[in-house]
């Protein structure tokens, strides 16, 4: 098999036009006749995208229409995981290859598209077909005369001498031509409208709209030592994390939130961790961040007297322990160690005999 191999790519080699390169690729191209996939350079030798990506492209556009590419249906068709594929359509969604447009079906259902462009260049700057060439107007036909009634035969005049026929004039060759009949005007037809170019959307439209956000949240008794620690709070939390500066404008407007946590009894280090952890890169602005974890992780208020009261007068189950036999090893439950009830039994016979 290696011998045959070998054979069929030397025979190959020879045949590659030109001399051969001494370092890189050798392409040997061997002409496709059925189950080829045409493939533009922009799309397999993108810088932006990744080999992943450009893969998953090209089998997106190898198969035939409405054929399911979801990311469950490719991850069962490729090797890939569904975190990679998921990534390589977010790739190909953010330069245009791939896009997801609405459709509202008959029945009112909203329904997802999924369109695959070869080009998506082709329809930032679809190109405007030119005008088709109207053909030249034919000319008018000119209504053939009818034909004339035969007159009746006239009688045969006598006859005479035979009159010489004129001698023709000759033609000069600069006279001109004699002019045809000018062809009676036609209007020319109306204008072809010509269809706007369609251009799908990149980013479909929102169905619904957006709730408003959430209100900053308040402690429900505000008292000045809130308000002082809740400011010192924010005015030293740059120390601690440097990205987070904030505004005179903005310290005063989170200072409520703040006092909020800080009113449910949150120590300030396990709040500068719930708001400093983790944030995005890069971090544009620092203060809508720290609205936003304010409202959305703020925590249950601690419980009362009451609560804490009614948690320790519960009532307890109580569960007997196991505790082994001295004398023959067996587990039994007993609130003391000791022995089994058998042992004891064994030990009590000859003091009841003995009664």
């Amino acid at each position: 098999m290696d011998t045959q191999q070998n054979t069929a790519l030397r025979r190959a080699l020879a045949e590659v036009p030109g001399p051969l390169p001494t370092s890189g690729v050798i392409h040997v191209v061997i002409p496709h006749t059925d189950r080829f996939t045409v493939v533009g350079n922009h799309l397999a030798q993108h810088p932006g995208l990744s080999c992943t990506a450009v893969g998953i492209a090209v089998r997106i556009q190898s198969l035939p229409q409405g054929v399911e590419v979801s990311i469950k249906a490719l991850a069962a068709r490729c090797r890939e995981g569904e975190k990679r594929i998921a990534a390589g359509l977010r790739e190909l969604e953010d330069f245009g290859y791939l896009q997801r447009v609405l459709e509202r079906l008959p029945s009112g259902r909203v329904v997802t598209r999924t369109v695959f462009c070869n080009q998506p260049a082709a329809l930032l700057h679809p190109r405007h077909p030119a005008a088709p060439r109207q053909p030249a107007a034919p000319a008018p036909l000119l209504p053939s005369p009818e034909p004339a009634p035969t007159p009746p035969p006239e009688p045969e005049p006598a006859p005479a001498a035979e009159q010489p026929m004129p001698p023709e004039q000759p033609v000069p060759p600069d006279a001109p031509a004699p002019e045809a009949p000018a062809p009676l005007p036609v209007p020319p037809p109306p204008p072809l409208p010509q269809a706007e170019p369609v251009s799908l959307p990149f980013v479909p439209p929102p169905t619904a709209p957006k709730p408003p956000p959430r209100p900053l949240p308040r402690p429900s008794d505000p008292t000045p030592e809130l308000d002082r620690a809740a400011t010192a709070f924010l005015g030293d939390l740059h120390r601690h994390a440097p990205r987070f500066m904030l505004t005179e404008d903005d310290v005063r407007q989170l200072a409520p939130g703040v006092a909020a946590w800080l009113e449910r009894a949150v120590h300030p280090d396990a709040l500068r961790h719930a708001l400093t952890d983790d944030p995005p890169v890069p971090l544009r602005r620092p203060a809508l961040l720290l609205r936003h974890r304010l409202t959305e992780l703020l925590p249950p208020p601690p419980p009362g007297a009451r609560e804490l009261a009614a948690l320790a007068h519960r009532p307890r189950t109580t569960v007997t322990p196991f505790q082994t036999c001295d004398d023959c090893d067996r587990a039994f439950r007993s609130p003391t160690p000791g022995r089994c009830r058998d042992c004891r039994d064994r030990r009590s016979e000859p003091i009841r005999s003995a009664a």
